[in-house]
């Protein structure tokens, strides 16, 4: 029976991230445009490094084969059409959130979704270090002196999003409305302007002789498309975030979905086509875009400030992982698919756990390759593409099991994306795998056998506890023993009694001594206080205290009776002071929860200093 409560309206201590737990009010959800800019920013920003990368590839072959530029992009372009109207689909059928794990554990069963899980997991921590690699670089086009500090430059801006979203700082869309709208005027400046100037305004960076090893030949422009393909990251990030708009909420996704696709294919477009009339080469020390920034502005305060909008923008969308992959480890701990610590949340909301785990990975990822965006870009896309596969393929699968009106017709436009995705994928895979993309193909199966060893435990565990099942009655008696470790009589030593002899129907006090004068010192003693509990005096002759409190537990309790040790612990007031206290007593705690079945309980004795 429960005495004393009240109906009253309970506030939850933990703040909830959109589309978690309770709703939000309407004012707070998401318009188009503010779904845009908070959701959209990993891939619009990767116009910084996706025609770059066609561009590196493409110069292998000299500088003449440069014009393949603008083909190129113009077919990752049309794939990005397929993608936008394949996700409008995915949109509509899963308006609680269309990510790929969620599609693949609802349509294509475990083995998939552990695949997508891998994947996503993957994919996020390459966004934070592609982005803050390539923010960097964007950074020491503005001011070359930083160039030879690029590792330190992303090890410091991963160390400030670590510690915001540590603090739980939540974004906010209207806050990232700003920085996304300099960067699209930005960007489609630098198009209109350098499109109505004749030539280049300025020049920036030093020259590079350019070493011709290559031919330009179907392989070269399969290696140059797999390359660009890392423009098209973040095309899904609108699909996983519907439940965030304002109603009607699949009409406004789908919509933001379309302005993204528009102002993405624009942005890559017009950039190809500048490239392709001025035959811009990689420079030393300046980014492509950079290049391109200062043929339109010059070399003056626009091109200053463009440069530091892009690195902005770039370390914003290193963030949307800080979002996303503590949220997702938070689902597989649900699901028992990663160690339930995941899913443990302070009272700001955050995943503390994840938020650390991403930024470690991403920080042991940037140093092993010294900073270096094109280093991580061929590792960057096949994750992403198993992700759309996975999702095409998972709506193929729904329309074909429902049948709804017209589904034929919407199964084609997602059977197609899934093939020319798939397709995609394969070429990438192939034509990078030497050069980096076989990281991926060891990281994401060795990913999901931890998925899936971490699952069968837990379902082991729930086996093994009975988890679901109904035990038998509990057995009526009490604690037969409460053995409580003392050093001297004390208040410390009245206080544990005190709480054992409250506990259990006997007490016993252990002493540990090496020096029989200071035993018979302590017993005489004992025997003046008279507590009425037994005192048993160990000897010890190496001074140790563990081994013996040990072995004198594991003697009475060889005859199956229950015993619990009481372990009072002095803890000083202030933090500061903790060092002071010797910590056996928690030493002591942990060997014999190694090595006994008996309870062990630490009692804390506060003190007022």
């Amino acid at each position: 029976m429960t005495f004393g409560l009240a109906r009253r309206q309970l506030r939850p201590r933990v703040p909830v991230r959109p589309g978690e737990g309770h709703r939000k009010a309407e004012k707070d959800r998401l318009t188009s445009l503010e779904g845009l800019a908070a959701l959209s920013l990993d891939a619009l920003s990767s116009v910084a490094y996706g025609p770059e990368a066609i561009v590196l590839v493409l110069v292998t072959a000299g500088t003449g084969a440069i014009d393949a530029t603008l083909p190129i992009t113009l077919v990752i372009t049309a794939l990005l059409v397929v993608l936008v109207v394949s996700y409008g689909q995915v949109i509509a059928v899963h308006p609680d959130g269309g990510g790929a794990y969620a599609v693949a554990k609802k349509d294509l069963g475990t083995r998939v979704s552990l695949l997508a899980a891998a994947s996503l997991v993957v994919d996020y921590v390459l966004t934070v270090a592609v982005s803050l690699a390539a923010g960097a670089a964007a950074l020491a086009s503005a001011y070359p002196a930083l160039n030879s500090h690029l590792l330190e430059v992303c090890l410091l801006g991963l160390l400030l999003l670590t510690a915001v979203n540590l603090r739980g700082v939540a974004e906010s869309a209207r806050v990232l409305m700003l920085p996304t709208a300099l960067f699209v005027l930005g960007i489609l400046g630098v198009v209109v302007i350098g499109l109505l100037r004749g030539h280049p305004a300025a020049e920036v960076g030093t020259h590079e002789p350019v070493h011709v090893t290559e031919t330009l030949g179907i392989l070269l422009l399969l290696k140059a498309f797999s390359a660009g393909c890392s423009a098209l990251t973040g095309v899904e990030a609108i699909a996983n975030g519907v439940p965030t708009f304002r109603t009607p909420r699949v009409r406004r996704a789908q919509r933001t979905e379309l302005m993204l696709g528009g102002l993405l294919g624009l942005m890559l477009v017009g950039l190809s086509v500048l490239i392709h009339r001025d035959h811009v080469v990689p420079r030393g020390g300046v980014t492509v875009l950079a290049q391109l920034t200062a043929g339109a502005y010059g070399t003056g305060w626009p091109y200053i400030a463009t440069n530091l909008v892009v690195t902005l923008v770039l370390a914003l969308a290193a963030n949307t992982s800080f979002g996303g992959l503590p949220v997702l480890m938070s689902l597989l701990a649900r699901d028992h698919r990663l160690p339930h610590i995941f899913g443990l949340r302070a009272e700001r909301p955050v995943y503390r756990y994840g938020v650390l785990a991403l930024a470690a990975l991403a920080a042991v990822l940037l140093i092993a390759v010294d900073a270096d965006t094109h280093k991580l870009l061929p590792l960057f896309a096949i994750g992403v593409f198993i992700g759309f596969s996975i999702s095409q393929i998972g709506l193929v699968r729904h329309w074909a099991g429902d049948r709804p009106p017209k589904w034929l017709r919407r199964a084609m436009v997602n059977g197609l994306g899934a093939v020319l995705t798939t397709i995609a994928g394969v070429v990438l895979l192939s034509t990078k795998f030497l050069e980096g993309a076989w990281v991926v193909v060891v990281a994401v199966p060795l990913l999901m056998l931890l998925f899936s060893r971490v699952q069968r435990y837990y379902t082991e565990v729930g086996r093994e506890l009975g988890l679901g099942r109904i035990p038998a009655p509990p057995g009526r008696g009490g604690i037969g023993l409460v053995v409580v470790p003392v050093g001297e009589i004390s208040e410390v030593a009245r206080y544990a009694l005190t709480a054992a002899l409250a506990l259990g129907d006997e007490v016993v006090a252990v002493a540990v001594h090496s020096n029989p004068e200071r035993a018979g010192a302590l017993r005489d003693a004992w025997a003046r206080w008279e507590p009425g509990v037994r005192l048993d005096i160990v000897d010890s002759p190496h001074r140790s205290l563990v081994e013996p409190v040990v072995a004198y537990v594991k003697r009475l309790a060889a005859d199956g009776r229950q015993i619990a040790v009481l372990i009072p612990e002095v803890e000083p007031r202030h933090r500061r002071y903790q060092i002071l206290q010797n910590q056996r007593g928690i030493l002591l705690a942990t060997v014999l929860r190694a090595r006994t079945d008996v309870v062990v309980c630490l009692l804390p004795y506060r003190l007022k200093i």
